[in-house]
Parts: structure tokens; C-alpha cells; sequence
């Protein structure tokens, strides 16, 4: 069971993902969560810095696609915004959502990643459509209830995951904030 819950990477948030780890890893494609991964819980916008982050990664050639399971509205709205292809209503961890996702890219699974900020949902789901996963530290503290449910379980896994050897990836220059905050 905790195969599909290892993250490949951990990270303090999504704009900490750079030239570098897209290099090591060969991606050409990233999948985002919406919910406290790019946007806080609810929210029909995306802080600055997220913005530019996904500029400066298209400029570079990277694919994005936004997987959701949120229903179709406030997703269309964002992936819009932003000028990604997404899916809605994904039933995350189911694969299907996320298999759709590298289609929609036009990749191959080896060149995608999975970021998003749950283990029960995001990593899990990416495991099992055989494609990186990597994790980030929740935007914001305000949740749907059945993610803070979740939550709950995810910490006792954590706990583990650390204890198994987990690290957080810190880069070269450093970043801003606690990164054990979760």
C-alpha cells in the first residue's frame, strides 16, 4: 500500500519545481491539482507567482493539463485562464482522469508528473497510472470536509513516509517558508 503513496518528490510548493528537476527527470508534461495545490480551496483565482511559474514553464515547452474533482465550471474557468487543457469530475485516485490528462498532452507517461497536494487523491491516483508523482505542502488551511478527513489519515502516513525516509527537496538557492509546515 505505501508504494502508491510514496511521493517521487516532495516539495514545498509548485513554483519551487524548476529547470533543474524538469531536466533530471525528463518531463515535458506536468498534471496540477487545483485545490490548494495552484489555487486555494474554492477560489476562482491563482496567486501571481503561480501564474508566471506556469508562464515561465511554457515558455520552456512544458505541457500542462489540470485534473480536478471539482465539476466542470470553476475548472473550465481557471484551465481557460490559464490556456490548459483539463478534466473535471476526475474521481481521483481513479487512473482514468490522469491517463486522460497525458493524452490530452499529447505524451507519453514516462514524460508527466503529477503534482498535487494529497496523498489519498493526487499521489495515489498517480501511482497507479504508472506516472511521477510529486507532492507539495497544501496552499491554504481551509478545505473541503472530506479532505480534511483525509487529511487526518494522510498525517499518520506521513509520519511514516518520514520515518521511512522522506525528504523534503530543498533547492540549490533555499526557499521561503517552512517547509515541515504540513
Amino acid at each position: 500500500m505505501l508504494k502508491y503513496l510514496w511521493p517521487d518528490l516532495y516539495l514545498e510548493k509548485v513554483t519551487v519545481l524548476d529547470e533543474g528537476i524538469l531536466k533530471k527527470y525528463s518531463l515535458k508534461g506536468l498534471i496540477l491539482d487545483l485545490d490548494n495545490t495552484i489555487s486555494p480551496w474554492g477560489e476562482r483565482t491563482i496567486p501571481q507567482d503561480v501564474v508566471k511559474w506556469v508562464k515561465r514553464m511554457q515558455k520552456l515547452g512544458i505541457r500542462f493539463c489540470l485534473v480536478s474533482n471539482n465539476s466542470n465550471g470553476r475548472v473550465q474557468e481557471i484551465a481557460d485562464f490559464l490556456g490548459i487543457p483539463y478534466v473535471a469530475r476526475a474521481i481521483k485516485p481513479r487512473r482514468r482522469a490522469f491517463l486522460r490528462a497525458v493524452h490530452l498532452m499529447g505524451l507519453k507517461p514516462l514524460e508527466v508528473a503529477v503534482i498535487g497536494d494529497q496523498l489519498l487523491t493526487d499521489i495515489m491516483g498517480a501511482k497507479r497510472a504508472g506516472l511521477m508523482a510529486i507532492l507539495v505542502n497544501p496552499m491554504a488551511s481551509r478545505e473541503f470536509i472530506g479532505t480534511k478527513i483525509n487529511r487526518f489519515i494522510e498525517g499518520h502516513l506521513l509520519k511514516r513516509l518520514f520515518r521511512k525516509g522522506l525528504k523534503i527537496y530543498v533547492p540549490q538557492g533555499g526557499f521561503n517558508g517552512n517547509a515541515d509546515k504540513r
